[in-house]
């Protein structure tokens, strides 16, 4: 007897500066004369919606890119500057209407009050397309733009130092986002009563203060925005061992993790799953999708020949946390397909270049996936949980 179809698989693309390649800016492709315009950014989450792409993510920091995870560089030869994410989404959302929209916030130095809202919104302005995409620091250099906290200088992740300043900051991330989805839920569905006849716009008694107590926050709320429209917008976390692990088990509703084989990915699925049992959330739905650098050519060989000419124009081979792939659409389509019976539910592509990877992914991967019965041929849902089968949640506070 043969065992049952795989469910659809999702797809996502990161985009960053001109691509993931340190070099990509310096490609004919590229457009880096255009990078800080909202053409530039509305030309690429279109692009994804072409290929009918579940979500686009979008990289920030609160600091200069760097090829240190501490500190600055002092290299010129590569992209340094960036839009601010939820801003950029929210100018890009009235101009797509299916994909989904999942900014990147460092949470570290950021209020969940004022991230509760921005992200609020977003999913307002886009009908239910947002999420979020949180991230932490630990560079000391941006505790430094703050002033309020100072962050020790660690110089490697395997360091005790690093395991314990990284560690608190992830436990702080997670109680963040409980104060984030807390703040969303703080309107009831029906509290705006909007009634012209009695006067009355809101239901006062349908806003509630969350009274959020912890280690790191105390926030009273309610938000001053009414609930978005999924409810909860999709809340996302980049993953690369046990700590970032157990914050995606406990507040996430997608992982991305970056295993580079089969073996890998399957191990790696087997201890977020069991995170999330012990944080209680084993019934609950979790993605977790695989991190793939990809440089794309029809041809064969085409695809290596620029990635070597790219790694020579960055001084060296381009060191990346996650598989680098490099090679054709359909061999990408064959590595999706075999990673998937470890356990993963989707992919998040970061093409090399964008300019030419990102057209290779939506008009030559997807072709290659849907000839193949995995992926979808039209949106079949208006919302972002709804492309991801996440059901809309019941608001904690309604009676």
């Amino acid at each position: 007897m043969s065992s049952a179809p795989l469910a659809p698989l999702h797809l996502a693309v990161a985009l960053d500066g001109t691509g993931w390649h340190p070099a990509s800016w310096r490609e004919p492709a590229a457009r880096p004369q255009e990078l800080f315009t909202a053409g530039y950014w509305a030309g690429l989450v279109t692009e994804a919606e072409r290929g009918l792409l579940d979500f686009v993510t979008i990289e920030d920091g609160l600091g200069p890119q760097s090829s240190h995870p501490f500190e600055p560089d002092d290299r010129t030869d590569q992209v340094r500057g960036r839009l601010d994410a939820v801003q950029t989404a929210a100018r890009v959302a009235p101009l797509t209407r299916h994909i989904g929209l999942v900014p990147t916030a460092v949470v570290t130095h950021t209020e969940p009050f004022h991230l509760s809202k921005a992200i609020a919104t977003l999913d307002h302005v886009s009908n239910g397309r947002a999420g979020l995409r949180v991230r932490i620091t630990a560079r000391p250099d941006e505790a430094a733009h703050f002033g309020r906290r100072t962050i020790p200088r660690v110089g490697a992740y395997d360091s005790p130092a690093a395991r314990e300043v990284v560690g608190g900051l992830f436990d702080e991330a997670a109680d963040h986002v409980e104060v984030v989805r807390r703040l969303w839920d703080s309107w009831e569905d029906d509290a705006e009563i909007r009634d012209v006849a009695t006067g009355r716009f809101v239901d006062r008694g349908k806003l509630h203060h969350i009274d959020f107590e912890g280690r790191y926050f105390s926030v009273r709320g309610p938000s001053v925005t009414p609930r978005p429209p999924q409810g909860q917008p999709v809340v996302t976390a980049l993953a690369h061992g046990t700590l970032p692990y157990r914050l995606v088990a406990r507040q996430a509703d997608i992982g991305y993790v970056t295993p580079h084989d089969t073996g890998q990915a399957r191990a790696i699925v087997a201890e977020i799953r069991a995170e999330q049992e012990a944080a209680g959330r084993a019934g609950q739905p979790l993605h977790v999708f695989a991190d793939l650098v990809v440089f794309l050519d029809d041809a064969p060989g085409a695809a290596a020949a620029r990635r070597e000419r790219l790694d020579a124009l960055a001084g060296g081979p381009y060191p990346s946390d996650a598989r680098v792939f490099t090679g054709t659409p359909a061999g990408l389509a064959d590595l999706l397909q075999e990673w998937r019976a470890a356990g993963l539910t989707g992919y998040r592509l970061r093409p090399a270049v964008l300019g030419h990877d990102l057209p290779a992914i939506t008009r030559s991967l997807v072709p290659e996936l849907q000839r193949r019965g995995v992926f979808r041929r039209a949106y079949e849902a208006g919302t972002l949980r709804g492309l991801l089968g996440l059901a809309r949640p019941a608001n904690r506070y309604a009676a």
